[in-house]
This record gives structure tokens, C-alpha cells and sequence, in this order.
């Protein structure tokens, strides 16, 4: 077969719903009737699957014109060895994208929308058709590329994860987590239903709720909120950050490619033991987020909502949160 290149080129794809359903339920037919008997449209759940069947069909005819292709699925990211110069096409939803590049050392990605009627797709500029002029462009050097700023939490026993878009650091259930939170001078016990670091990339997701929610009880409380001056919740990274009220939605996003992440924690509990007055701020690489666990069971981190790849929290581990040393890279 004649190719453009030997370049490799990794084709990262992801299981439908109903291909996860035939998994827990053995057979189309089975998976049908549960669905059906629920009251819901099984016809849709075919119509992505012939969608997506598609759209891998086609975009590995393409590929494989223009490079060496390898097909993996996202439930082997974790363990697979991509190669320094590998170019990456990621099929899927934006989670998909993020959760590609957090195991990449700066190799270039093409996020792809297999699905634009049913996918926005803020991290899939480009579609199955557009792959054989993007390809070409990047092995050109032609084709612009947008850096990533990545965060990274570390255990005092070595272990280490990598986030694109948050870190969750709290229980594993709905239960309560009990930590020691320091950054710059100021330390505090606290017991929350966790903290959330997150990245620029990551900002209009998980961040984005947790800040719109706090408006929106300061706004609703009636405490005093209706002469606060409205300001960015979100400060300039030169200036600090002040925990103060504010009476609007605050504007959460900040540059993908920021030098900083900020930390969130959710739903603070003061009490005789436990402090709540470190509960926003700015992480960076000279003044990082320690975490000190008191739980004997139950606690984990996990970034990018990937609660599988987890590392455990429990009593007497430290935690460092900073940006990451590596940084993501995306084609645009």
C-alpha cells in the first residue's frame, strides 16, 4: 500500500452507548428490550452506533493513506506507550480529547467530531473529511498547534497523576473528606466534599459550576448581597486573589495556556476542628497547593472525571498540586 509517510499515526476511539450496553447485557436484542421497557427510543442509540461505525471506517481509509495506523481504544490509554513523534487522532466527544492528551508528552492531537449533529465539540474543530488536508499540513509543519497548560498532583510515596482539564482531591463517596490544606503561608485543617484544581482548558467545565453555584447562593441569600460591587471572581494572575462575595455569575475562563491552575474547595464545613477561609486561590508552579490526608479510608484522587485511574488519599499521604513540567499540545 502506498503511504504519504511512515509517520505513526494513532487512532484513539471510544465505545458507543450501545456498544457498552451490548456489554452488560450480552446481546443487541437485550439491550434493546431493557431500553424499550424503560420508555426510551432505542432507535437513537442505533442511529449514533451506525454514526460512529462510520466515521472510523472512514477515517482509517484516510489515515492509512497517509501514514502507519495503530487503532486503539480510550480503555488502553493508560497503559499504552506513544512514541515521541506519533501524531494523534482523537474520534470522540471533547472528555475523549482530554483524556488523550494527559497520558502525551507534547505530541500533536487532531481533535475529530465523528458526530457534528449530535456533538458540539469545542475540542473537535475539525471532521472526518477534513483529515486528509489537516494530516498533510501538520506532517508539513504548516498546520498551527495551541499548547495546553496541564496540572499534576504528586504523592510523598513517589506516585503521580496528570490532569488537562481538573483534579479532584476528596472521598471516594458522599461522605465527608477531612485534609490539611496549605498554600503560601497560610495552612488549615478543613473537612469539604473535596477541593478542585483545575486548568485553563478545563475552566468552562467543572470550575465554571462551582463558581456560578456560589453566586448564585450569595445572590439568593439575601445576606447583605445586594450592595456588593460586582467584580471578576477570576482575578489578573498579577494580582492576588481575594475571597470575597460577589452578587453575579462570575466569569470562570481563563487562557488555555496559562501559567497558573486555581483551586476550588466545595462545600466547606467550619466547625471547633476544621477552617473554612482557604477556600479559592491561584496555584503556580512557585507557590503550590499542599494536601495533607486525614482519612483512614475513602480518599482518591482522580483528574478529568476518569474515577478509574485513581491514586489513594489516606491517612499521613501528602499531596503537591502545581502545573505540570509537560504540557499538552492540541492542532488547531
Amino acid at each position: 500500500m502506498y503511504r504519504l509517510s511512515e509517520e505513526k499515526i494513532i487512532l484513539v476511539t471510544r465505545p458507543t452507548r450501545l456498544t457498552e450496553l451490548k456489554r452488560c447485557f450480552s446481546t443487541r436484542s437485550q439491550a434493546k428490550f431493557y431500553v424499550s421497557h424503560l420508555g426510551q427510543d432505542f432507535s437513537d442509540y442505533d442511529r449514533e452506533e451506525i454514526e460512529y461505525a462510520g466515521a472510523v471506517q472512514h477515517a482509517q481509509q484516510t489515515l492509512e493513506s497517509l501514514g502507519r495506523v495503530q487503532l486503539i481504544d480510550r480503555s488502553f490509554l493508560s497503559n499504552f506507550a506513544f512514541g515521541p513523534h506519533d501524531l494523534v487522532v482523537v474520534l470522540g466527544q471533547d472528555g475523549l480529547v482530554a483524556n488523550t492528551v494527559k497520558y502525551l508528552d507534547g505530541q500533536p492531537v487532531i481533535g475529530v467530531n465523528p458526530d457534528p449533529a449530535r456533538w458540539d465539540g469545542q475540542l473537535l474543530p475539525f471532521r472526518v473529511g477534513d483529515l486528509d488536508k489537516i494530516i498533510r499540513e501538520v506532517f508539513q509543519g504548516g498546520r498551527p498547534r495551541k499548547s495546553v497548560t496541564m496540572a499534576k498532583a504528586t504523592l510523598n510515596t513517589g506516585q503521580t497523576l496528570y490532569a488537562v482539564n481538573d483534579i479532584f482531591i476528596g472521598p471516594r463517596s458522599h461522605v465527608s473528606a477531612r485534609y490539611n490544606i496549605s498554600i503560601g503561608k497560610r495552612s488549615e485543617n478543613q473537612s469539604s466534599s473535596g477541593v478542585i484544581v483545575s486548568t485553563g482548558l478545563g475552566s468552562t467545565g467543572w470550575l465554571k459550576s462551582l463558581l456560578a453555584g456560589a453566586a448564585g447562593i450569595m445572590e439568593n441569600s439575601g445576606s447583605n448581597s445586594s450592595h456588593l460591587v460586582q467584580q471578576q471572581l477570576i482575578p489578573s494572575p498579577h494580582k492576588k486573589t481575594v475571597s470575597k462575595p460577589v452578587n453575579f455569575i462570575p466569569k470562570s475562563e481563563f487562557p488555555w495556556d496559562s501559567e497558573f491552575l486555581y483551586f476550588t474547595v466545595r462545600e466547606p464545613f467550619p466547625s471547633k476542628t476544621t477552617a473554612a477561609t482557604i477556600v479559592f486561590g491561584q496555584v503556580t508552579s512557585h507557590d503550590p497547593l499542599f494536601m495533607v490526608s486525614q482519612m483512614p479510608e475513602h480518599g482518591v484522587i482522580f483528574s478529568d472525571g476518569l474515577e478509574q485511574d485513581f491514586l489513594e488519599f489516606h491517612s499521613g499521604a501528602r499531596a503537591v498540586i502545581t502545573v505540570a513540567e509537560k504540557r499538552g499540545c492540541l492542532v488547531v
